[in-house]
């Protein structure tokens, strides 16, 4: 995919109380990215913290406010994926400032043709400190075993920090509807359908401000149902690109 005049893409980031993480963010994007970016900062209730430090903020590219029609994380980025209207969206977490520098790399990417571009904590230059074990545990085993074994372009199957594109969430219908999983099922309905997937090392550091939406056991299920689905893909209905 290539255009002469680039439209903006939008970065949609769900946010719940992060008035102690949305101004260093904000901060790492006016200094780190120079692609044309707009920012969806999708909120759940209006006495957010998040929306009390924006007041005074000035910022290089757009900030909007949406307010979450669904519930918790998984509303919040499928309402900012809905209010969009760019040719892609990278779904991004409100207490990383650490990987702002890797938005240009993603953006280059979509326009390059890829409909998924994976940000990996598990390639060369990637990392995953501080992480809690049993999480640590199943992220690394679910990923480890779905680019091994069932042939997944990906290294990193789970992480939230992702671009897609505007063609595959026309395509698909989001099926998940609990935290994060709609991720790994974009993912793995974008393999089904031969699209190309990129990815870049990315950093991932333990949150020390706010408190973590990921629910490792609570979330399991929705997880393992897009891990047989991929192998399905790949042994029986993988269709060539």
């Amino acid at each position: 995919m290539s255009s002469d005049k680039k439209e903006h893409i939008d970065i949609v980031i769900p946010v719940y109380n992060e008035g102690e993480n949305i101004l260093s963010l904000l901060n790492a994007f006016d200094r780190e990215v120079n692609s044309d970016i707009r920012i969806l900062l999708c909120y759940d209730h209006d006495d957010d913290t998040t929306l009390k430090a924006l007041k005074g903020v000035h910022s290089r590219f757009e900030i909007i406010p949406v307010k979450n029609q669904g519930k918790f994380a998984h509303g919040a980025v499928l309402t900012g994926f809905q209010y969009s209207t760019a040719p892609a969206v990278i779904s991004y977490m409100a207490d990383d400032d650490y990987n702002a520098g890797k938005i240009d790399k993603m953006i280059d990417l979509f326009w390059q043709g890829r409909d998924i571009v994976c940000a990996s904590r598990f390639i060369p230059g990637g990392s995953m400190v501080g992480c809690p074990w049993p999480k640590e545990f199943f992220v690394r085993a679910v990923s480890f075993s779905l680019f091994h074994l069932g042939r997944l372009p990906a290294h990193d199957a789970t992480n939230a920090f992702r671009l897609f594109s505007r063609r595959l969430l026309n395509q698909v219908k989001i099926e998940s509807n609990i935290g994060f999983t709609y991720s790994l099922e974009l993912l793995a309905k974008c393999h089904r359908l031969g699209l190309r997937v990129a990815e870049i090392p990315a950093q991932w550091f333990e949150r020390l401000a706010g408190s973590s939406r990921f629910q490792v056991f609570s979330w399991a299920p929705a997880y393992l149902k897009w891990y047989f689905y991929i192998y399905a893909t790949t042994y029986f209905f993988r269709r060539k690109p």
